[in-house]
């Protein structure tokens, strides 16, 4: 597998890194299993949020002893200097560490500068000061937002979705990142899930200076990933055959899953039932139609189109559109007019 740099950070890693987003779904013994793992396969690079629960707090148990063998990205959602110094302490004792390698304002809908009042990144620089923090990083949804962040000369990395369905904006701001020199993290690489072909997956993003960092919660995917650390993924015609139909078929308007629109005001779970009808056609199962996802399915009918989902969201959907559609396809998928493939057929 490949090195690569990321940006001005001097950071140089094996370009195949790790999300702790899911792990924060598993026990922590199963999770400081994938984590070590991951290490012993190749991977050097572990991103984590104080957002995920206790996905910290195994990163830690898993590298406690060991903390100069990787590197460690964590973000915070603080809005305030306040909240800013309260989650660095906090992530710093949950990661059993004094430093972090990259610290990043999480989704931010801004570009933090100096002198713009919020005193948001001088807590970033006196936090570098003190030695708590050594590179200055943020993560974004939004392209213009992504696009300001990349050009402002303020950031040493920008972490962004970027998968094979991503479009000619998301691909330029990829070489604004190179041009300027930061680097370029690449979350949702499969898409939240709906990109089933890792191969795929992988060979797309090498052809581009950015760091994967894939989201597993089970040893079978981690394995996937670790195997192109001997053997890199070629985009080969059989593989951009897969990446044209999933693209046909997924590009443009399609949740990703992100939950930012959340909560809802009505309880409707807007990050799984706003795809259901493309979980149902891509990871059959028919766990999706049990009584719980139709009675959670149900409370579509109760959206009051508010508006609030479509306000947060970074993507700018028409989320109840969406789930409008999504609930009338699963009617249908319970009726049997939609048969999945494969051998599946509703509970």
């Amino acid at each position: 597998m490949r090195q690569m740099t990321l940006g001005k950070t001097g950071i140089t890693v094996p370009q195949n890194a790790f999300g702790a987003l899911p792990i924060q779904r598993v026990t922590d013994e199963e999770a400081v299993k994938l984590l070590r793992r991951a290490y012993e396969g190749g991977m050097r690079f572990f991103d984590t949020a104080r957002a995920y629960s206790d996905s910290e707090h195994t990163v830690g148990l898993a590298f406690s002893g060991m903390r100069e063998k990787v590197y460690i990205a964590s973000k915070t959602m603080a809005k305030t200097p306040e909240d800013f110094w309260k989650d660095l302490e906090t992530t710093l004792r949950e990661l059993q560490t004094d430093y972090l390698d990259i610290y990043q304002f999480h989704c931010v809908d801004q570009c933090w500068r100096p002198g713009d009042g919020s005193g948001m990144y001088e807590c970033m620089l006196q936090a570098k000061e003190e030695g708590k923090i050594r590179h200055i990083g943020v993560s974004a949804h939004k392209i213009g937002v992504a696009r300001e962040l990349a050009e402002s000369g303020l950031y040493e990395t920008l972490q962004y979705p970027f998968s094979y369905l991503a479009g000619e904006s998301e691909k330029e701001l990829v070489e604004i990142c190179r041009r300027n020199e930061v680097g370029f993290i690449c979350m949702k690489g499969l898409a939240g899930g709906l990109i089933r072909n890792s191969e795929a997956a992988m060979a797309f993003i090498l052809q581009y200076e950015a760091l994967p960092i894939w989201g597993v919660q089970r040893e079978s995917e981690l394995e996937e990933f670790l195997a192109f650390m001997d053997r890199e993924p070629e985009l080969t015609d059989e593989l951009q055959k897969v990446i044209a139909a999933d693209r046909e078929e997924l590009a443009g308007n399609f949740c990703r899953s992100c939950g930012y629109c959340m909560p809802c005001p009505e309880g409707i779970i807007i990050n799984q039932c706003a795809r259901m009808s493309l979980m149902v056609r891509r990871a059959p199962s028919a766990a999706w139609t049990n009584a719980y996802w139709q009675a959670e399915m149900k409370k579509i009918e109760n959206c009051r189109h508010c508006g609030k989902c479509m306000e947060h969201c970074p993507y700018e959907l028409n989320t109840p559109e969406l789930l409008q559609k999504n609930y009338e396809d699963y009617k249908k998928i319970l009726s049997g007019e939609i048969r999945p493939e494969g051998n599946w057929k509703p509970v």
